[in-house]
């Protein structure tokens, strides 16, 4: 493909290259989706602060994730059904991501199994994103498949007992059978029926103990949008925390993750490697995050506009324009490196005639 010039190109491009019930699908959230908007809004609400004269001859985006080292500190989300938006699906996916020096979130409900991904992309620093099912037996060996092929975290979604109301998909009627899921024909396979009704709507923190003292990888729990819960997850094992709102598809009304992520960061940011994810359009929205206090993000739509507009190409072009424009935001606020990045970089816009504050 055309290497499209902006990111909002590659968006244009790939709905027009999408079905348009998926691409609803994927873009869309919960009710009206004032979540959904307040998590790219919020990003307008901070300002970065940019330097001069700083001598500066380069930069460097590089971080450490969970003990991985990445050029990059992006952690592409996990998207079900990617084979939805192009036939690479995944397997595309990682590959671009590798490339790229970021890492992959493989979701639950993936189109390729975690075999077929670790084939792929040998090199790749790649998670797998777990619903925990009724049947906890099945989580297990599913986990452990995606340890034996060198997946190497769990992130624990807990944000979804209960689908949220989302009325876009309810306007739309797409077919897709659930046995093309692997972890849900591998399920069916054992007696256990049924897609998201799969999921156990009674997890409690009981079984995350138990998931971070069983399991050699860490264990990051994604969903969390109060310190009160992030406080739970570090005395009950976990390695980090994801401050999320499941991209503002779960419930509508509650507060974009950036406006989230401070209070978190100072609950257990000393304890916890902390992420974010909502809300990442550009690469001054990373720099914003991680001036706040995150390890690294998660991005998910952004690079799945770029595998719906060009496979494996469109997605790597996508992490790729990320990275320019984070190094951009570095060298103009006067950071080498992404521990330079801190609250002196950024203001907050408060009120309506747009009176800043420091933080």
């Amino acid at each position: 493909m055309q290497a499209p010039l902006t990111l909002t190109d590659v968006e244009a491009l790939a709905h027009e290259r999408l079905d348009p019930h998926w691409g609803a699908y994927f873009a869309g959230g919960a009710g009206a989706e004032r979540t959904l908007r307040e998590n790219v809004e919020a990003f307008g609400r901070r300002k970065l602060r940019q330097r001069v004269l700083c001598g500066i001859e380069r930069v460097s985006t590089a971080a450490t994730v969970l003990g991985h080292e990445l050029a990059l500190p992006v952690v592409v989300a996990p998207i079900a059904y990617q084979r939805m938006a192009h036939p690479q699906g995944e397997e595309g996916m990682a590959r671009a991501a590798s490339a790229a020096g970021a890492a992959l979130c493989l979701s639950a409900f993936a189109t390729a199994g975690v075999a077929d991904v670790a084939a792929a992309a040998p090199d790749a620093t790649r998670f797998l994103q777990v619903y925990v099912f009724r049947d906890r037996g099945v989580t297990d060996e599913l986990i452990a498949q995606a340890l034996d092929v060198g997946f190497s975290a769990v992130f624990l979604t807990v944000d979804l007992p209960v689908l949220g109301v989302r009325d876009r998909e309810r306007r739309v009627r797409w077919t897709f059978p659930a046995d093309s899921l692997p972890a849900v024909r591998y399920a069916a396979a054992r007696g256990v029926e049924g897609g998201l009704d799969l999921i156990d709507p009674a997890l409690d923190w009981a079984y995350l103990e138990r998931l971070c003292t069983s399991l050699r990888v860490p264990v990051v729990v994604k969903g969390v949008l109060e310190p009160a819960d992030a406080l739970l997850a570090a005395e009950h094992g976990a390695a980090g925390v994801v401050v999320s709102n499941h991209g503002g598809r779960q419930l509508d009304g509650v507060g974009s993750t950036l406006d989230a992520l401070p209070a978190v960061v100072d609950a257990v940011g000393e304890r916890l490697q902390v992420f974010l994810d909502g809300g990442i359009r550009r690469g001054t929205d990373i720099a914003i995050a991680l001036a706040l206090g995150a390890r690294g993000v998660l991005a998910g739509r952004t690079p799945l506009w770029g595998l719906a507009a060009g496979g494996e190409e469109g997605a790597g072009t996508v992490l790729e324009l990320l990275r320019e424009e984070l190094a951009v935001a570095l060298h103009l606020t006067g950071c080498r490196g992404l521990r330079e990045l801190g609250l002196d970089q950024v203001v907050h816009a408060s009120g309506p005639g747009g009176a800043s504050s420091g933080g």
